[in-house]
């Protein structure tokens, strides 16, 4: 399997460390607010890695964190706690915040077939390994108190801008976000570990350590619940594309220090979605969820089709007229795979090997899902039986996670029952028939006496010059 490396700018043969263990980290969601689409894509892209290496036979270890504290409003640890902010919003503390949104980020990625984490932990339940690692940090030289906060020291290393080979000045934090630089800093680059009672005041959360009473910065996090569930080496971290700078280069930078060694051998970054002003983001205002697409009418599943059908290194566009096309392409698929006859056959059947082997060869190409949607086209174009087909659909379905087989039987069995409600059963029919020759013989009493019985089965007549219709009430 080909994935391309962010770190190495290059894609490379996927091979775990410890096969056919991987390790497998995944930055979770700030939950002050509701997760937008543009968010979900990147979870979307990740779930299908995910899978297609459980399908490809790995035992994948997969942890993701909540943060719950320590995110601010800027990348460059500037601005308001994201969670403060959320919790002034709604009058809620930040607990019952966190608690709320956590909930409804999950019920989205229910929605859109992401699978769960093995391991899901909020950031405020590991404030004891932040601070160790901090500690460490101190202790090896790599980390500095400096006005009431904890920062760590850049300049110890050899290569900080390990995602990017561009201009160390366009890259300056304080400069890229507009914000005046923090004068308790070293190095413009510095980055804080540990915020203590001197700065934001208004901090709900705060916790005791060696330095006052405080609480922890946003890139901390990541490196503590990574080594306390997957150890000292990972296989695979994965993100959005926004992530990489600062956030994972500042993960790569103290993790590394922390640990003396490569801490990370594989970066998946997803592309941004972008609607017609650009990067979708929370900071505008109204944003685009998955409950939003429900009330409008849209399956949450084409929606995954929508994302699915892009490569998840190119930037993705949104627009209502190609969600309609997803969600008219999603119709058309289950139509035709519902239209397949149930019958024996299996995965494994000769006949399905190219299919098998050409989705495979998809997904082994840096994940290329679009081409494994057109592997499964082709298969149902195949002059194979339809019990094989809808075994290896399910097969693919294991990685797609379409609700491919589950919304086809929905539509198999509406039609069937709709075929039924075609033809009245013998009893109705022989009813009917019997109206129809009582008006012939003008005996109006009893057809309307047949009537009445007929209304009570919950069977409705018209009479048209064309005869005599039905339906069912």
């Amino acid at each position: 399997m080909l994935l391309y490396n962010s770190l190495s700018r290059t894609r490379e043969e996927f091979v775990p460390n410890n096969p056919p263990v991987v390790k497998m980290y995944t930055c979770g969601p700030t939950v002050y607010h509701y997760a937008h689409i543009g968010n979900l894509r990147s979870y979307i892209c990740e779930d299908v890695l995910e899978k297609y290496l459980r399908y490809a036979g790995y035992d994948v270890k997969r942890v993701m964190n909540i943060t719950d504290v320590g995110h601010l409003t800027s990348d460059a640890d500037t601005g308001e706690d994201k969670m403060l902010k959320g919790a002034k919003r709604e009058h809620k503390s930040v607990m019952d915040i966190a608690a709320f949104y956590t909930d409804a980020f999950f019920d989205d990625c229910r929605k859109l077939n992401i699978r769960k984490p093995d391991t899901v932990q909020p950031a405020t339940g590991c404030i004891a390994e932040f601070i160790h690692l901090i500690e460490v940090l101190i202790e090896k030289g790599y980390a500095y108190f400096s006005e009431g906060n904890v920062y760590f020291d850049t300049a110890k290393l050899d290569e900080y801008y390990v995602f990017n080979k561009h201009e160390q000045e366009n890259l300056v934090i304080g400069a890229r976000e507009g914000v005046e630089m923090d004068k308790a800093k070293r190095n413009p680059t510095d980055f804080v570990l540990w915020f203590t009672k001197s700065k934001f005041e208004d901090q709900e959360l705060k916790w005791d350590s060696p330095w006052g009473v405080g609480y922890p910065g946003w890139h901390i996090e990541c490196s503590g619940i990574s080594m306390k569930y997957l150890g000292e080496d990972l296989d695979i971290h994965c993100g959005g594309i926004d992530n990489a700078f600062p956030h994972h280069t500042n993960e790569i930078a103290q993790s590394e220090a922390y640990l003396g060694h490569k801490w990370c051998n594989f970066w998946f970054h997803v592309m941004h979605l972008n609607d017609e002003t650009g990067k979708m983001s929370k900071s505008k205002g109204d944003f685009l969820t998955v409950s939003l697409l429900e009330r409008k009418g849209y399956d949450p599943m084409a929606y995954r089709l929508f994302c699915l059908g892009s490569h998840y290194r190119r930037t993705l566009a949104f627009s209502w007229a190609n969600l309609d096309n997803a969600a008219a392409s999603y119709k058309k698929l289950i139509e035709r795979i519902a239209n397949l006859t149930p019958g024996e056959g299996s995965a494994d059947d000769v006949s399905a090997a190219p299919y098998k082997a050409a989705f495979k060869e998809a997904l082994d190409n840096d994940l290329n899902t679009s081409l494994a949607l057109t592997a499964l086209y082709d298969l149902l174009k195949a002059d194979i039986a339809d019990g094989v087909k809808l075994a290896v659909i399910g097969d693919f379905d294991r990685v797609l996670s379409l609700n491919l087989l589950e919304a086809a039987a929905k539509v198999r069995e509406k039609k069937t029952e709709e075929s039924a409600d075609e033809q009245p059963d013998a009893e109705v029919a022989a009813l009917i028939e019997e109206r129809t020759a009582a008006k012939k013989a003008k005996n109006y009493a009893e057809a309307d006496r047949i009537r009445n019985v007929l209304k009570e089965m919950g069977i409705l007549l018209t009479d048209t010059p064309q005869g005599v219709k039905w339906q069912r009430e």
